[in-house]
């Protein structure tokens, strides 16, 4: 029987031989490809961290002891040896565990994460809380070099050096986020990696300190007090000493039993300690090894050969979106391009390859990224930044302060807008129509197809202002694509079909399904206008005036919270202007988080499926079917 088969917990580990684990990390990788290759997930990261997590549970009690995994995407191995292997093959799938850190799944879950940058944060919380409790407990943040780029990162170590209470910090450096690592602290770390000699150099001139007649173990000892330049010009983690943290390192993260000795010591070390472990993404699988920013986060494929298989059909709107900047900008040399940390994840590598000289990418700091743009576009530049929805959050207040209220024309390319699928609540992009909408002078618009993509930005180029163009993940609608593009006349909406019973206004990704809603509805015996929206700000008030009195029930439809979101602004045009809005119905994303699990599924769950909003509709209105004088066929009105 192998050596995984018995680990049920971690107690079960505890009772094994530190010259057991190596051969049970071998298992646990194939374990995991296995899974992987079936369940897609974040794979590269994983076998990454395997030594590394065999050595915490080996030494911690994490029922009871505080483990902290930043971003958390890092977690799998950690979940595999808490109680939940037997249920690992429903990672990421409606229903099974998540592929993040949660809380409610286990007890040894200390928090939940999704972003970066946040461990040491939390960890410190937690260390507070012991202190403030008077309980006795230890606390580790695992935090990688790629979240180390993140500000949020150095506020925390900057207080918890300050503090000097009990807390590890474990520098998980494998020298990449989910794309290459950029900035100042990569090389610096990289210099670290680069250098063996540095511990050397200190034992040696310490020694020959000593021999010195008389006067050498003087001086070396008021060098160690005073923590002169000897200590500073020699110790490969001065920043993380400068900032009140004891270093241990760097070790390499694949050697268990250097991890566990190593470990230990920092256990008996009193304040702050950051371990500097250095680990490679994709450990033991070559081809993650080779291409880890393609296995970072993985669909499934084939182990053997490691194939991942091509999915045949129309291109993602990322690629859409890719291609089209690219050629934009061979029209308009002021086009410059920024992201945080994702070249690869929202096509902008496409980008980097051809214009590498207009290409910014910052890492993991959001907040810097548009306040940057801001700058840039106030200088005359044209700045697209593309990021994923759910990581624009971040950036909240720089969008506010530093672009709309200068009305800096910054075009904001928000990638993995609406549900996002098997990465779950910390991944959907579920509230930036909400959270952006309210910001004056931000215009936001939401592409019904590629062809409409490719004509927003085209467009948005043009403004003289804020803008955002969201898309969705995930493949396009496989219209076919001009040469040539379009302006959009602004803040106008679009009439595809025309009824009488039904104004359904619906926007982006939910378009086309409405349009096959209203062929639903027709069959049922009532006629509906469709509306692609495309403008959720500024509103297309002048056909909103003349369709809504014209109907007997309005319905909106959004991939959003419905709080704050298109309909909201809608139902807030039509109050103000006094037109009765008794009969309307709101559709979008639920008051709630949404799970995990595949796109389309979760949108049937909240109702946003053709069929699902079409018995939304009857059901809202008590609505009784009625016998259809015709079938009614798609049709496009351009208006």
């Amino acid at each position: 029987m192998g050596y995984l088969q018995q680990i049920n917990s971690p107690q079960d580990l505890k009772k094994l031989k530190i010259t057991e684990l190596d051969k049970l990390a071998e298992e646990i990788r194939l374990f995991l490809l296995k899974t992987v290759a079936n369940t897609g997930g974040h794979l590269a990261s994983n076998l990454g961290v395997v030594e590394l997590t065999l050595a915490l549970h080996y030494l911690f009690d994490t029922s009871k002891d505080r483990l902290v995994w930043d971003v958390g995407h890092q977690s799998y191995v950690h979940k595999i040896l808490t109680g939940r292997k037997d249920v690992f093959y429903g990672l990421r799938q409606f229903g099974g565990l998540s592929g993040f850190p949660k809380r409610e799944e286990s007890i040894h879950d200390a928090f939940n994460t999704g972003h970066s940058s946040t461990s040491i944060s939390a960890a410190l919380g937690f260390v507070l809380a012991r202190e403030q409790l008077g309980e006795d407990y230890k606390v580790v943040a695992v935090i990688g070099d790629g979240s180390m780029t993140g500000g949020e990162a150095y506020e925390a170590l900057n207080q918890a050096g300050n503090l000097k209470k009990d807390l590890l910090v474990i520098l998980n450096d494998n020298e990449m986020s989910i794309s290459k690592n950029v900035g100042a602290l990569p090389s610096y770390l990289s210099r670290l990696r680069s250098d063996p000699f540095y511990t050397r150099r200190k034992k040696d001139i310490e020694f020959l300190l000593n021999k010195v007649p008389a006067i050498g173990p003087s001086v070396a000892r008021a060098a160690e007090r005073v923590k002169d330049s000897l200590k500073y010009l020699l110790v490969p983690g001065m920043l993380f000493e400068e900032l009140g943290f004891t270093y241990l390192g760097p070790i390499d993260g694949h050697h268990i039993q250097n991890l566990i000795g190593v470990l230990k010591k920092a256990q008996d070390l009193k304040g702050p300690v950051l371990l500097h472990v250095l680990t490679k993404k994709g450990q033991g699988y070559e081809p993650a090894v080779k291409n880890p920013a393609e296995f970072h986060g993985v669909g499934s494929f084939d182990l053997s050969t490691g194939n991942i298989p091509k999915n045949p059909g129309p291109p993602t709107y990322t690629n859409v979106f890719a291609d089209t900047i690219v050629d934009l900008a061979a029209r308009d040399e002021r086009i410059v391009t920024i992201t945080a940390a994702m070249p690869e994840g929202t096509g902008l590598n496409k980008f980097a390859k051809k214009y590498p000289q207009r290409f910014i990418d910052v890492g993991i700091g959001e907040q810097n990224a548009v306040t940057m743009a801001a700058a840039l576009a106030l200088k005359g530049l044209h700045p697209v930044v593309a990021i994923y929805s759910t990581f624009l959050q971040r950036a909240y207040d720089q969008i506010l302060h530093d672009v709309c209220l200068q009305n800096a024309p910054v075009i904001f390319a928000i990638d993995r807008a609406g549900l996002v699928g098997e990465d779950g609540p910390t991944h959907h992009g579920a509230f930036d129509l909400s959270y952006l909408r309210h910001l004056p002078g931000m215009s936001i618009l939401a592409p019904a197809d590629e062809e409409e993509l490719r004509h927003m930005l085209y467009t948005a180029l043009r403004y003289q202002g804020p803008s955002a163009i969201r898309y969705p993940r995930g493949k396009a609608m496989g219209v076919s694509l001009t040469a040539d593009y379009q302006e959009i006349p602004w803040g106008k909406a679009e009439l595809l079909t025309e009824g009488k019973d039904f104004l359904i206004l619906a926007v982006g990704s939910m378009v086309y399904p409405a349009l096959i809603t209203r062929e639903i509805l027709g069959e049922k015996g009532f006629s509906s206008t469709v509306v692609n929206a495309r403008f959720v700000k500024p509103l297309d008030e002048e056909l909103l005036m003349e369709l809504v009195p014209q109907h007997k029930y309005l319905v909106t439809v959004e991939e959003n919270v419905i709080a704050g979101g298109y309909g909201s602004g809608v139902l807030e045009f039509l109050s103000q202007k006094r037109i009765p809005t008794n009969n309307s119905l709101l559709l979008g994303l639920p008051d709630e988080f949404v799970t995990h699990g595949e796109q389309n599924l979760l949108r049937e769950k909240v109702g946003l499926t053709s069929e699902t909003m079409a018995k939304k509709i009857m059901e809202h209105f008590s609505l009784k079917e009625r016998k259809a004088t015709t079938k009614p066929k798609i049709s496009f009105l351009r208006r």
